[in-house]
């Protein structure tokens, strides 16, 4: 095995693990779901459960199109959106006489380079230089979310150069959906979305994306065999019924997000400006040990050195009595 090869990408939603090696139990700011989700009557048959789902999926991709007006054709279903990013780089980057090349700004998102390099990618340093651009909209960890107008500009941008543009839409719907390309149908786009971040479920695993036809029929076969399992396939089924209620979670979120801001903002620390749900930090201090110290009182949060930010640190918004525990362990620890 090659010395170059890559280490795995650093994530958030650690909750389970510190709590399982603590025996305590945590707030887990370090994950970004909606503390605010649709709740609604789900069942599962289990006798689905001795049967392999079907493998086109067509009874979920034609609930997806119902819902997002897209011809089933145009749609793809991952185990997460992270084996979708990783099944749409080990199409675009195949080996052979041409070397791949990629773009991604920094900081987003880590599984973009991570996932390219295994596929034998290298890092562009320009946006003009690369075979496929990754945007994050909006992106992680800075909450920034770009119009549809930009978007589609820097689309055409990357087209003009002969390349590719993968659009990660996975928080979207907790931002502002109207500014999503989903709608869009060209060969040089692919667009991925997460169902488990606005429906807080993500122990489920679920990650659909849209593209032209030709694409898609690649993604579904580079793509791991019966990726989304039935349980994951039946919770699905019914969320996508309730996409319109997200509008109520994105009201109570944008609500808390600025409570929230104005908190952290008060002891000192600057926040950058988000238009999701989690806020980028800055501390003015190596993070680390305040990351640390948090979680001394059941707080866990994103320590953002492994976006480069080591003074960095993210966290979700959740409920104002959850946000309230936050700004008190903040405050102990900061002053």
């Amino acid at each position: 095995m090659g010395v170059d090869f890559p280490k795995r990408a650093v994530h958030g939603g650690i909750g389970k693990r510190h709590m399982e090696k603590t025996n305590k139990t945590v707030l887990d700011f370090s994950a970004s779901v909606n503390p605010y989700p649709p709740r609604f009557t789900w069942n599962m048959d289990p006798d689905r459960l001795s049967e392999y789902p079907d493998d086109t999926y067509t009874a979920l991709k034609e609930r997806i199109s119902d819902v997002f007006h897209k011809d089933p054709a145009e749609i793809c279903v991952g185990n997460g959106s992270i084996e979708l990013i990783r099944a749409f780089c080990s199409v675009v980057f195949r080996n052979g006489s041409h070397k791949h090349s990629f773009f991604v700004e920094s900081p987003t998102f880590g599984e973009y380079s991570l996932s390219a390099h295994l596929a034998g990618a290298v890092r562009a340093e320009t946006q003009t230089d690369a075979d496929v651009s990754f945007l994050c909209n909006p992106n992680n960890p800075t909450g920034r979310l770009l119009t549809r107008d930009e978007v589609i500009d820097r689309f055409h941008a990357t087209q003009k150069n002969g390349g590719l543009l993968f659009c990660d839409e996975a928080f979207i719907e907790l931002a502002n959906p109207s500014q999503s390309v989903a709608d869009l149908c060209d060969p040089d786009l692919f667009v991925v979305r997460s169902l488990t971040k606005c429906f807080s479920v993500p122990g489920i695993r679920f990650g659909y994306g849209f593209g032209d036809p030709a694409f898609i029929e690649k993604i579904e076969t580079a793509r791991s065999p019966w990726g989304v399992n039935a349980y994951a396939e039946a919770y699905a089924m019914e969320a996508f019924l309730h996409m319109d209620e997200l509008a109520v979670s994105r009201s109570r979120i944008e609500t808390e997000r600025l409570w929230l801001i104005s908190e952290i903002q008060a002891l000192g620390m600057h926040c950058n400006p988000s238009s999701t749900n989690y806020i980028l930090i800055d501390s003015g201090r190596k993070v680390t040990p305040l990351c640390e110290r948090l979680a001394s009182f059941g707080v866990l949060v994103r320590d953002c050195t492994s976006f480069s930010l080591p003074e960095s640190l993210r966290v979700a918004v959740r409920t104002r009595e959850e946000n309230e525990k936050l700004i008190g362990a903040l405050a102990a620890c900061v002053r």
